[in-house]
């Protein structure tokens, strides 16, 4: 693990295994690549490439205002070049999946097979869609109206990690704490959390992202899978985003919520090793 210089900002940035470069893009934004951890099992097969977010983690030395979608993309195709690959596949989970179409629209001859993991093609899913959702899978009104302000970035940064506590059980098709416990056990107790990024891309970057009438323009192989229980990226919007890929495949893990590749890994990641190898 070190910090690479790239760009304006320095990205922190870890190579592992031996293979075909898979580029690993974590969710958040305000978290880091140890929510990838169970990903790491791909290392046997393929070089990952794990690295946070400029302002996410232990990337640093740009200000949060410099988290646009132009620059979160340009970075990773200056660490694709500053590695020496020519191509490499692309894994982007949640606020990662966002980036990764976004770096397939903007930097298409540079990816060689795309995969989104529990992500969406417009913010409106997450941003509105998500707190009906819990309304209707019997959340309080109180908890369902934190959500909505969770995801349009009406918290202070401090208020980031308490409002997961009250809904985090939604993530989860078990609705139990028992797999972040066993995250934090396995590793993800490493992982540093910058509110103040998901604060900005709340009320600044999401509002109003859709990528969804491009779709068409990202011709590389995708695959596109989700667990049944996201309350974020439902099914429906998962049968939306590959529909509109040109060349796509969906999977729908049951058994999992927003983190298939914590609830369900041994799918998961034998859906991506033969989507990759393929």
């Amino acid at each position: 693990m070190t910090n690479l210089a790239i760009r304006d900002t320095s990205l922190y940035v870890e190579v592992v295994g031996d293979g075909p470069p898979l580029l690993l893009m974590h969710g958040g934004p305000g978290a880091d690549h140890w929510s990838m951890r169970p990903l790491r099992a791909l290392a046997d097969e393929f070089t990952l490439v794990l690295y946070d977010h400029r302002c996410n983690g232990r990337s640093a030395g740009a200000p949060v205002q410099t988290m646009t979608w132009a620059n979160l993309t340009a970075d990773a195709d200056a660490l694709r070049q500053r590695l020496g690959f020519e191509q490499w596949a692309v894994l982007g989970h949640s606020f990662g999946g966002h980036v990764a179409l976004e770096y397939a629209l903007r930097f298409p001859g540079t990816i060689s097979r795309l995969i989104l993991l529990d992500t969406g093609g417009s913010a409106w899913w997450s941003r509105e869609n998500a707190p009906a959702l819990l309304a209707r899978r019997g959340y309080a009104p109180h908890t369902v109206a934190l959500v909505r302000r969770f995801f349009a970035g009406n918290i202070t940064p401090d208020q980031m990690m308490p409002s997961m506590l009250r809904f985090g059980r939604a993530y989860y098709s078990s609705h139990s704490n028992r797999h972040m416990v066993s995250g934090l056990l396995h590793g993800e107790w490493r992982t540093k959390v910058r509110p103040e990024a998901f604060v900005y891309a709340g009320r600044e970057l999401l509002p109003g992202w859709s990528v969804m009438d491009r779709l068409g323009e990202i011709t590389v192989p995708a695959l596109v899978i989700a667990g049944c229980d996201d309350f974020l990226f439902p099914p429906e919007h998962q049968a939306e985003l590959a529909g509109g890929l040109a060349n796509a495949r969906l999977r729908i893990v049951d058994g999992a919520g927003h983190n298939a590749h914590e609830e369900q890994p041994a799918e998961v990641l034998a859906a991506v090793r033969a989507f990759v190898a393929g």
